[in-house]
């Protein structure tokens, strides 16, 4: 009997330990989808310019508001020290802003991370990837970002590589 308290007192340990390790991710943006990209992050960034260009659809329309308050969500570094180069996209058919970054490896590779979703043109209602979605609505979201985005970018660097 003695022995079953200690396996038990041991089980509900690491159990509740799992469980509440999540609430302590390390990092900024610890949840994001990362992806690591063959590439500089200047040509990357060039890929998604292109991309954005080829397909306007993709960029975040000038009707966005926090607050009740027109505003702009601009790519790139928040300023001279910013770590990440930040990107937003748009689905205009599930009316979602879809928020990124890009960060250098080394010289020859970045990082492209998927980081949320923001519902409508409000901005505040995001929902992060990896921890704010169901498991199935996050696959979903992780499919569709990489097949429109993703995907395309990677054809967008392919042609700047030839």
């Amino acid at each position: 009997m003695k022995h079953r308290l200690i396996y038990l007192f041991f089980l509900l340990l690491a159990v509740s330990m799992n469980i509440t390790s999540c609430n302590f991710a390390p990092g900024s943006y610890p949840y994001a989808e990362e992806y690591d990209i063959d590439s500089s992050e200047k040509t990357l960034i060039t890929a998604v310019e292109n991309f954005k260009k080829h397909h306007p659809e993709y960029c975040v329309p000038n009707t966005i508001t926090i607050q009740g308050n027109l505003t702009t969500l601009n790519n790139g570094r928040r300023n001279a020290n910013d770590y990440w180069y930040h990107i937003y996209f748009y689905y205009s058919d599930t009316n979602q802003i879809v928020k990124s970054w890009l960060r250098p490896i080394d010289s020859m590779s970045t990082t492209f991370a998927f980081i949320g979703i923001n519902q409508g043109l409000e901005i505040g209602n995001w929902k992060e990837i990896n921890h704010d979605l169901t498991g199935k609505d996050n696959s979903s979201e992780k499919q569709k970002f990489e097949r429109l985005i993703l995907d395309g970018i990677k054809k967008e660097l392919s042609k700047l590589k030839k």
